[in-house]
């Protein structure tokens, strides 16, 4: 059984089972039901922010300093979808180069198949796997899609944000909703122009939150960083380890709700994937469907009255 090859640390197993997970193959069902009870322990991050500011490097050269402390770490990248195969346009090949020969690393990318939010609903299973595969942190880098993010929040007990000096649409993007989820700010490729001004309006961004970050004890740090040299990556690191440490001391509440949002996610998304599922057999399976569509685009019946006809015959009533 695969779980149990997981649960060994065996990589082909989990690579196996995670393609599986990302091909929405149904059966994979039991082996992540063995592998859920032996997860809960690996620390989560998720580096989330635009295209462009180098989310991929910091992830890098934070994964070095992770197996530099005798820590194991998977890596979760978040990727669009290639409109012709399904799978992830950017794969894990050409990412982080350096760690493919390192068994202390596992590194997947995972395609977003047109989910909104930055993340796939795979993802979240994924973590399991590599939970319980026996990783220290799990690492999720987000496919970088501005202000949709905001998912990763839901998913990871720290969120790393990355931004970069003149990218004036990005602070306005953090604005708009990303502040909220920032754990920490990270100012990388700090060695460009203005890089002072977009430190200053973030640390001034969040003063204005100050009385929100002194509830939960933590005021999240703004950092700068030139990934592609190695600067900064140290403090990056030591304020992930940190915050680490401040969940686990005096936030035990926030370990729990993530967890929480993750599970509810899951059992939701499993809830309709399962009912639609129930209901396309119910109703003759796709050829139903696709006979209502043809209505549809002739004009002879609209979306409305279609839904409802379906619903009426699967529920022997009209929705109300």
């Amino acid at each position: 059984m695969l779980a149990e090859r997981i649960m060994q640390g065996d990589v082909r197993a989990t690579a196996r089972l995670i393609r599986r997970i990302d091909d929405g193959e149904r059966d994979v069902f039991t082996e992540l039901a063995k592998l859920y009870r032996h997860a809960g322990k690996a620390h989560v991050i998720g580096f989330t922010g635009s295209p462009g500011v180098g989310k991929s490097t910091l992830v890098d050269r934070v994964v070095a300093k992770y197996r530099e402390d005798g820590k194991t770490v998977g890596i979760l990248a978040v990727d669009p979808t290639s409109p012709f195969t399904g799978g992830a346009i950017l794969g894990d090949r050409i990412r982080m180069q350096r760690h493919f020969l390192d068994d202390g690393v596992f590194i997947r990318s995972m395609a977003t198949r047109g989910k909104f939010g930055g993340l796939t609903r795979s993802t979240a299973d994924a973590i399991v796997v590599l939970d319980a595969m026996g990783k220290d942190a799990i690492i999720v880098e987000t496919v970088g899609v501005g202000q949709d993010e905001v998912e990763i929040v839901h998913n990871a007990h720290t969120t790393v944000l990355v931004t970069v000096p003149g990218m004036g649409d990005d602070i306005q993007a953090i604005k708009a909703g990303l502040m909220e989820i920032g754990d920490i700010f990270v100012v990388n490729k700090a060695d460009r122009e203005g890089a002072g001004k977009t430190i200053r309006e973030l640390k001034m961004m969040l003063q204005m939150s100050l009385e929100r970050y002194q509830a939960g004890g933590w005021f999240p740090p703004v950092l700068e960083s030139v990934a592609a040299e190695d600067r900064g990556v140290d403090e990056l690191y030591r304020a992930i380890v940190d915050h680490r440490a401040h969940l686990e001391a005096h936030n035990r509440d926030k370990l729990i709700s993530v967890e929480r949002h993750r599970a509810a996610n899951q059992l939701l998304d499993l809830l309709k994937e399962n009912l639609m599922d129930t209901a396309l057999e119910r109703l003759g399976g796709t050829d139903t469907v696709n006979d209502l569509v043809n209505e549809i685009v002739a004009r002879r019946t609209d979306p409305y009255a279609a839904s409802q006809e379906l619903v009426k015959r699967l529920l022997g009533g009209p929705l109300r």
